[in-house]
């Protein structure tokens, strides 16, 4: 007999931020305790509001499948005694198995004969397995940020309020430090019945719908978004998707109905991200847009609860976002009443971290590393010029009004500020960009100089919190360190900058060294080697490198990234080779041999058979030919020119034995292969590769 499954966890309002990965969390906990006790199902699913967790099973049957276990004991000689009586080895297993010895049952193995114990564990039914195995399942359940109520002894994300536990229309009675599960639940906090009573599970959704409550958080924000879409071509709007904002504002309320708010339109003036920041992230508002791109002085929210009064619901959203705007042109008025380069002396009393400085001390850190970048990359004199110009005023914004008051504008205002002062359009672009990538998928900076400043900011802190022992772990990376090598490499490969990565982080290190940081440079330089080689790992696999040619190239030396990444890109075209396969073999057979080499002096006089002075010559003639293809870094080319001499080797190894008894033409033998071998080393160590 099959029935639905209802359980309901009712709670305080829980914040949005956590409910997705509950409700994932709570999905896959739960499916592993029906599997676990051989419970079948047709499916389950999760649901959430701010106020319940849910997890609904169709067709849950009641009993458990019952198992058939064979454990085995000990070997028929430990067993029996000569007279042939079970020994106190075996009375002993039976009783651990609680079974009569005379239960026990001989089995042949590939060791012997054992006696074994055949087990029968009869399925459960849920009614009495539930009760226990649920309150459990509840506190298993993990939050950022548990809480405790009153005297109770348990720690969940908000107190729990109440508790629905149906097996169709039967209550399975559980209990959590003193509330009890029943058949009530409870409709929207102030539109909804706060007493509803289910005759049965398959009558949740219904009942709580009539009560203002929609359970189905997928059904609810297909709403919320139809909403908002249409409200937004009623007013002649466009609405930008957001993922993020829709989830969150989804998991904010239980029954959504969208309306639209105005501001007024001299605020339009201040800078759009600052609107939008405020609209969005403070908020949870979806700003608008006309056909232009330009931005509407209107905004989209979703009030939790119907149509009733929602003019007064508008006009409390709209002094609410007044408020906040008006905040931010104060703020924004007062900054631009003085340049931005005055604030940089303000920098001296903003801590960077506790070991490495002040912010002032990271602008003069950076001053230098920045520098660097431009003279290893050749810049033209005026863009070195901005690049000094745009790092020494990039931190500056962190002591202004708008930035204290809304840190995600960090860049993005210092950008505006530098252009209302009169700076080049290159310095301000480079000052907001250089905190690009923020996060995985983000843009990257659009001109040369924001990449310079850019790079400089994140080797900085790289290698400072790496001097000082800040260093990221398997739980944590509080200063976000894998993010900013990411960027950096991300930044070096886009724009094809020839820069030896680990030259830049020795010269950012000596920067603390110059500052009187006690550190092991040595020992620091060695692990931020090893920390961006998992990076430029990364980097390589999301270029489309299979593992094993990552493994080939990160053989060789990687600190030229871009190169790095061209080498494996040229690998992975050339496994399209229909000879890609037969070459490496012969490779690996060429590189094994290798190994045995004492010289790498090839001498023609000690050639014995015309293949060996065949192939000598045709690698030479190919070695040659390609030598341009080296410099201009076209290795896809290189390999097709290389596995033109592929039939000469195959040749080779066909006709003489390599290991010969003279030891004068087996070395000569084998300095050919090495050096054949040794050609293509600059591009890694191709035995990794998977023929």
């Amino acid at each position: 007999m099959t029935k639905d499954f209802l359980f309901e966890i009712g709670t305080e309002e829980i914040p949005a931020r956590f409910m997705a990965g509950a409700l994932d969390e709570l999905k896959t906990k739960t499916k592993k305790l029906l599997e676990k006790e051989r419970i079948a199902y047709k499916s389950i699913n999760t649901y959430g509001t701010p106020r319940r967790l849910t997890v609904y099973i169709e067709d849950l049957v009641e009993v458990g499948e019952g198992l058939i276990e064979e454990k085995k004991g000990p070997s028929i000689k430990v067993a029996f005694d000569e007279n042939g009586n079970y020994t106190k080895g075996a009375q002993g297993f039976a009783r651990g198995q609680k079974i009569s010895v005379e239960d026990l049952v001989i089995k042949d193995t590939s060791g012997g004969k054992y006696v074994y114990a055949v087990v029968e564990k009869k399925g459960e039914n849920i009614k009495n397995l539930f009760p226990k195995i649920l309150p459990e399942l509840i506190l298993s359940l993990d939050f950022p940020k548990p809480m405790r109520w009153g005297y109770l002894n348990i720690r969940f994300v908000r107190p729990i309020r109440w508790l629905v536990c149906l097996y169709g229309e039967e209550i399975v009675p559980i209990e959590l430090e003193g509330v009890m599960s029943g058949r009530m639940t409870q409709g929207h906090r102030f539109l909804g019945n706060q007493n509803i009573e289910l005759p049965n599970a398959t009558t949740y959704f219904s009942k709580l719908e009539e009560n203002y409550v929609i359970v189905d958080q997928n059904k609810r924000q297909d709403i919320v978004w139809t909403q908002i879409q249409g409200l937004a071509k009623q007013e002649g709007g466009i609405v930008k998707p957001d993922s993020k904002l829709l989830e969150e504002i989804n998991y904010l309320l239980e029954y959504p109905t969208a309306l639209c708010g105005k501001f007024a339109q001299s605020y339009l003036k201040l800078p759009e991200e600052g609107l939008i920041t405020v609209m969005k992230e403070h908020q949870k508002y979806f700003p608008l847009w006309d056909e232009n791109d330009k931005l509407l002085a209107k905004f989209i929210t979703v009030r939790n609860g119907d149509e009733r009064n929602l003019n007064i619901v508008t006009q409390g959203n709209e002094k609410v976002l007044e408020a906040r705007l008006n905040d931010g042109k104060f703020f924004y008025e007062e900054d631009v009443k003085a340049p931005l380069d005055g604030d940089v002396e303000k920098l001296k009393a903003v801590v960077f971290q506790e070991k490495l400085g002040t912010m002032y001390q990271k602008v003069n850190r950076n001053q230098e590393v920045a520098s660097y970048i431009s003279d290893k990359l050749n810049l033209s004199p005026t863009a070195g010029v901005n690049v000094l110009r745009a790092n020494y005023l990039a931190k500056a914004d962190l002591v202004s009004n708008m930035v204290y008051e809304f840190p995600e504008l960090q860049g993005i205002m210092g950008y505006y500020y530098a252009l209302h002062h009169g700076e080049k359009e290159e310095v301000a672009v480079a000052i907001k960009e250089h905190y690009k990538p923020r996060y995985a998928g983000d843009s990257l900076p659009s001109t040369t100089e924001a990449s310079v400043v850019a790079m400089a900011d994140k080797i900085d802190t790289i290698c400072g919190c790496f001097a000082a022992g800040l260093r990221p772990t398997g739980s944590g990376d509080p200063y976000a360190l894998r993010r900013q090598a990411q960027g950096i490499c991300y930044i070096i490969f886009a724009g094809q900058l020839e820069i030896d990565l680990f030259a830049l982080a020795e010269a950012s290190l000596e920067t603390y060294e110059k500052q009187g940081l006690d550190m092991d440079r040595q020992e620091t330089l060695i692990a931020i080697k090893e920390f961006f080689k998992q990076r430029v790992a990364n980097l390589l696999e999301d270029k489309g490198a299979s593992y094993d040619i990552v493994n080939c190239v990160l053989e060789s030396n990687w600190n030229n990234i871009f190169e790095t990444v061209s080498k494996g890109q040229a690998l992975m075209q050339f496994k399209d080779n229909p000879q890609y396969s037969e070459l490496i073999t012969a490779f690996t057979r060429a590189g094994n041999l290798a190994k045995n080499a004492v010289t790498i002096e090839v001498k023609d006089d000690l050639f014995q058979d015309d293949s060996e002075k065949i192939l000598w010559d045709k690698f030479n003639k190919m070695q040659e030919t390609a030598k341009p293809l080296w410099g201009n870094q076209n290795y896809t080319e290189v390999l097709e020119h290389f596995s033109s001499i592929k039939p000469y080797i195959d040749d080779f190894f066909e006709k003489v034995m390599v290991m010969d008894k003279d030891e004068n033409i087996k070395n000569n033998r084998l300095a050919l292969l090495k050096t054949i071998v040794d050609y293509l080393s600059p591009l890694g160590d191709l035995s990794k590769l998977l023929s």
